[in-house]
């Protein structure tokens, strides 16, 4: 192990003959696998290359599609980026399900992104506030050749609050600026009027000596956009639910609805919970190109925002009627970022009919929704396991080498046994010797 000066110099060649070198015991079979990822059309291992710093080859991810999503009446298919072949399963079970109930209905409840100025004030505090419609309206007008662009397409800044912060901390503030940022995410946007402000605000308050002194900490998106929302729905009469072997579809309803309510009141089944949601809409999210780490945040922290960690899915079941709902805050964008550069990415746009910002925000939400349901019918019915061990037990298939005829054989034997990797090497153990004695 050592450290290096100049390694971004390098070139992909260089950086890998240096890790094999110092950190992977010089294993040629390690660089020949880093080179085997590398995209065969060069310009485009380029693009590829240019998304990151110090890249030396490729992840690989699994693409998948979801078929069968109706949303709003219209058919979809989903792409999906994800290594979990039970998150792709579930979403098509929940899609054909309800795609023969009516479909997913999904509304747009709001767009609002949110910046924030962070400073510290020394002066005369009464009179800022007193004086800051007016400060207000210099520095929108001062960042005009900032948002003309966007003003054009139907966005901009939506309105700028002074907020008083001065409980937590001594002469705290805050700009808290609220965007319109139309099909784009907005972050480079965002941050770039909120820097203008922030240096307009030092320039107009901090050298007057009727207020006193600014000093500005930072300038930044928030990634917590509670006013940028989408609502999935899907509903139907009870007994179109149909029966889950034993139990009736008015049982199911029952258990399904208490299953919601226990997340909604513990955040220990809730955390799982969410967790399961955001298998499905980091999957899209991801194979459409968008942060799906802001938007985790964003989720997670919408989920705190009574003050206790919460589901996300609501669920009632009221005069005959069974209703599964989620309101998901989302920040994602069509235009800009990877959309119109990353090849798998501008392919998804199109699978999805190349959808605005709005729509693909309904998209996820119905994302995270299908395979919500997905999840809660498998808990309060056969049981988790069930659908997720059937691909744990392919994948432990693969670790012993299992050929396609014992992978069948694996399949119908454990249909009503417990899988683990000693129960599957025995199973094998016992196939492969019970053919041996055949021969």
């Amino acid at each position: 192990m050592k450290n290096i000066s100049g390694y971004s110099k390098l070139s992909k060649e260089q950086k890998i003959d240096w890790l094999v070198k110092n950190y992977l015991h010089e294993d040629e079979q390690a660089k020949h696998e880093l080179i085997s990822y590398w995209h065969q059309d060069l310009e485009t291992q380029k693009t590829l290359d240019e998304f990151s710093e110090n890249t030396i080859t490729n992840y690989f991810f699994p693409f998948s599609v979801a078929p069968n999503f109706l949303i709003n009446g219209e058919w979809y298919c989903m792409p999906m980026a994800i290594e979990e072949s039970s998150v792709v399963a579930a979403m098509s079970n929940a899609a054909k399900f309800w795609s023969e109930r009516g479909g997913f209905k999904t509304e747009i409840i709001g767009t609002t992104k949110i910046g924030q100025v962070h400073f510290l004030y020394q002066g005369d505090i009464a009179k800022l506030k007193a004086d800051f419609p007016q400060i207000k309206a210099q520095l929108l007008e001062g960042s005009k050749y900032i948002t003309y662009n966007m003003e054009q397409r139907g966005g901009g800044v939506l309105d700028m609050e002074l907020i008083d912060m001065t409980q937590h901390e001594p002469g705290y503030f805050q700009l808290k600026v609220s965007f319109e940022t139309c099909d784009s995410m907005g972050a480079n946007f965002i941050n770039t009027c909120l820097e203008e402000y922030a240096t307009s605000l030092k320039e107009t308050v901090g050298k007057n000596p009727e207020y006193g002194i600014v000093k500005i900490i930072m300038s930044i998106v928030s990634n917590y956009t509670p006013q940028s929302l989408a609502r999935a729905t899907v509903s139907c009469k009870v007994e179109e639910l149909g029966n889950f072997g034993a139990i009736t579809a008015q049982e199911f309803a029952e258990k399904f609805r208490m299953a919601v309510k226990i997340a909604e009141v513990d955040p220990h089944r809730a955390t799982t919970h969410n967790k399961g949601i955001y298998n499905g809409v980091d999957a899209v999210i991801i194979a459409t190109g968008n942060d799906f780490r802001a938007v985790e945040a964003c989720g997670h922290t919408y989920a705190a925002r009574n003050g206790s960690y919460a589901s996300l899915t609501h669920c009632k079941v009221e005069n005959g009627i069974f209703t599964f709902w989620i309101d998901l805050p989302l920040a994602v964008g069509t235009v800009g970022g990877l959309t119109q550069l990353h090849p798998l990415v501008k392919r998804s746009m199109q699978i999805l009919g190349n959808p605005d910002a709005k729509q693909l925000m309904q998209i996820c939400a119905v994302a995270g929704l299908a395979q919500n349901f997905a999840a809660l019918r498998a808990l309060t019915t056969v049981g988790i396991q069930q659908g997720h061990m059937k691909m744990h037990l392919l994948n432990i298939l693969k670790h012993y080498d299992a050929t396609e005829e014992e992978k069948e054989y694996a399949l119908e034997y454990f249909k009503d046994k417990v899988v683990s990797f000693t129960t599957t090497r025995v199973m094998l153990e016992q196939y492969r010797s019970a053919k041996k004695e055949v021969k």
